[in-house]
This record gives structure tokens, sequence and C-alpha cells, in this order.
């Protein structure tokens, strides 16, 4: 018998959407008493650190739940040691993403075992959901919520909200936490560093304890991300003039561009490409008086460690990237009509990084390290 002016075959979702107060009840309902709840965001470092507010609000809000975080390889140890994280699911890729190739002989393996996992809730933090939205509801969760595109398909309409188009990347993901009724608990990054990692660091370097000094990053994932070499070698010898001893560091991928500033430099540095783990870069950037990078995953660990920084940030959206410190993390950028780039080596003439000078570095490394010395 109907008991409602709605047709019979309505489904819930389309309630939720004709009904606000329907609605907020199923979105704290769907985490209230969770006891397995899942969050898929498969990406890079930079990214996974600004989804530590999001996750900071949501360990709050399921304090006996067992949170497990669906990523990549690399974020395995990770997981291991951040707080809000419980367990860890490695993603085997999927057509169309581009952060590793897909492993499509791992995929059914994956869904599987998602599957067996039973989840009460399954979280998309990954991005506008375009692609992944079908892939994370093939993963049998109980609930599923995220984010989604406009006319975009997703599981639950009442569980997920529209894609931010705008704002900072921590800002976005927490806007998914403030849809479901959860509260925030502050903006600030974590990097969880431990005793070892600095005796790892020590034994690496033996004068990194009394070394005043600052670490030049020049790698960043993609070459249209890349400010030149020669200009991080430029800004290094100046930053010698100031006392600081240069280390320069970078992944084992990156060896060869390292050894590439190295060579330009005038004065000697210490080169720890491919040498340092994660974590004893973490230690070695706490470390630090200062760090110049390009916009890439370093500049969230100096923010989260509250280490001074000078960002040369070559195509990317400076809103939606740059360190929220905006005192203590300086991002020179020049505006161009082709950012955000969408390409991995620039097809023009690359004036996003060309535009900033070496000088202009410098002086933003001067103005940083003065205040610097003022608040010591």
């Amino acid at each position: 018998m109907r008991t409602s002016g709605r047709p019979e075959s309505e489904p819930r979702s389309a309630q939720h959407q004709a009904d606000p107060a329907l609605a907020r009840t199923a979105q704290a309902e769907c985490w209230r008493g969770a006891r397995r709840i899942a969050v898929f965001r498969a990406l890079v470092l930079g990214d996974l650190l600004c989804a530590l507010p999001a996750l900071r609000a949501l360990r709050h809000a399921c304090p006996h739940a067992e949170l497990t975080l669906v990523g990549l390889p690399w974020a395995r140890e990770f997981a291991g040691r951040v707080p809000e994280i419980d367990g860890f699911i490695e993603f085997p890729g999927y057509p169309g993403l581009p952060e590793r190739a897909p492993d499509l002989v791992a995929l059914p393996g994956f869904l599987a075992r998602m599957q067996a996992e039973r989840f009460d809730l399954l979280l998309q933090m990954h991005g506008s959901g375009g692609i992944v939205n079908p892939l994370v509801a093939a993963c049998g969760a109980r609930h599923t919520a995220g984010f989604v595109e406009p006319d975009g398909w997703c599981a639950d309409p009442a569980l997920h909200t529209p894609w931010p188009q705008a704002g900072h990347e921590i800002e976005r993901l927490l806007q998914l936490t403030d849809h479901l009724g959860m509260q925030r608990r502050g903006l600030q990054l974590e990097f969880p560093l431990a005793p070892a990692d600095r005796a790892d660091l020590q034994r690496l370097w033996p004068a990194w304890r009394d070394a005043r000094y600052a670490c030049i990053h020049a790698g960043a994932q993609l070459p249209s991300r890349r400010w030149p070499a020669e200009r991080f070698a430029a800004v290094a010898d100046r930053l010698v003039e100031q006392g600081l001893r240069i280390v320069l560091t970078g992944t084992a991928a990156e060896a060869a561009r390292v050894a590439q500033v190295e060579r330009a430099m005038a004065a000697p540095a210490v080169n720890l490409a491919g040498r340092t783990s994660l974590w004893t870069l973490g230690a070695l950037i706490q470390g630090a008086r200062l760090l110049v990078c390009n916009d890439t995953g370093v500049s969230h660990v100096a923010a989260a460690l509250g280490t001074p920084s000078v960002v040369v940030s070559c195509g990317a959206d400076v809103a939606r990237w740059a360190p929220l410190d905006r005192e203590r993390h300086t991002v020179l950028w020049q505006p161009m009509p082709c950012r955000p780039c969408s390409h991995a080596r620039c097809p023009y003439e690359h004036g996003c990084a060309t535009a900033i000078t070496a000088a202009g570095v410098v002086d933003a490394a001067r103005a940083l390290l003065l205040e610097d010395a003022l608040d010591a």
C-alpha cells in the first residue's frame, strides 16, 4: 500500500534530493556507528598531505572506526605513520588515471578484496569523480560518499557533494566532510617523524645537526613544473654568501638533474639526491633554515614541519596548491593564459618558469631568513 505521495519506485536518493532534512539525516547516518571506513585517494605525496585535515575530521567524527587508506604503493609506509589511518590497501591503477600504469590483471583481485572487506562507508576523496565514481561504487561498501561533477554519476546523490571548481585543495576536500556533518579539526598539515629518522640522517650526513643549511630541491614530477637547473644553482651560490651550507635533495630518478645543479654551482654542496628516504628527507627539511623548491611534494612537507620555503610555481594552480601560511612560505609565479597547465612538457616557451628570476628568489629567501632570525 502506498504511504506517501511519491511513486513506490522512486529511489531513496531522489527522495533525499526532494527533502533536505531527509538528506541531512542520511548524511549523518552513513558514518555514525560505522566500524569500518575506507578512503580512496590514490595520489602522490602533496595530494595526500593536503587530505590530512579532512582525514582528521573523519577520525574525530568516528573515533572507534577502523580507517583504511586505498592508495598508491608508496603510501603504505605513510599510512603506517599517520595516526588518522589504521590500514592500507594498494590500488593497482585504472584506465584514465595518470598516477600509475594500470595493472589490469590485478584489478579483479583488488575489487574482490574491497568487496570482501564489507566497508560500512567508502569515501571518494580522489577528485571530481568522473572516472572513479563507478569504480568506487563497485567496491561494495554499504555507503559510498564523495565528490561528483555537474551531471556526473554517483551511487548516492545525498552523500555526494559537487566537486569545487576553485579554492585550496585542503578546503576542497573538507567540503566533503562538511557535507557529511563532520566537524573540522583545523587546517594544519602533519608529517610524523620519529627519532629513528634523525638517527638515520645522522648516519647519512654526520654534520647535519651542527650545520646551518638550506635545502635546494630542483626536481618535480613533470618537466613543465621544473624551474631551470642553472637558476637553482645561482640561488644556491647566493645563499652560500649568506653563510648557509647547501644541501641538494631529490629522488634517485632526479639524480641527473640534481647533478646538473651541482655542476653549475661555484660553491661546494652536499648532494643527497637518491640517498634519503621520505622520512630522512623530512628530518633534513625540518632542520633546514630554508627550502627552495618547485611546486611539488616537498613544499607541503615544509609547510607541515614549519620550515620557511620559497616555492617557484611553474604552471600549477597557485590558489589550489600554495601553502596556506603566506608569512612563512613565499610562492613566486607568473600569470599566464595557459595556467593551470595541463601539459607534462610545455609546448610553448615555458614563460611561467623563465619569468621567475634567480634574483627574485634570492630576495624572497633573504626576507624569510631575516624574518626567521628576528623570530628566533
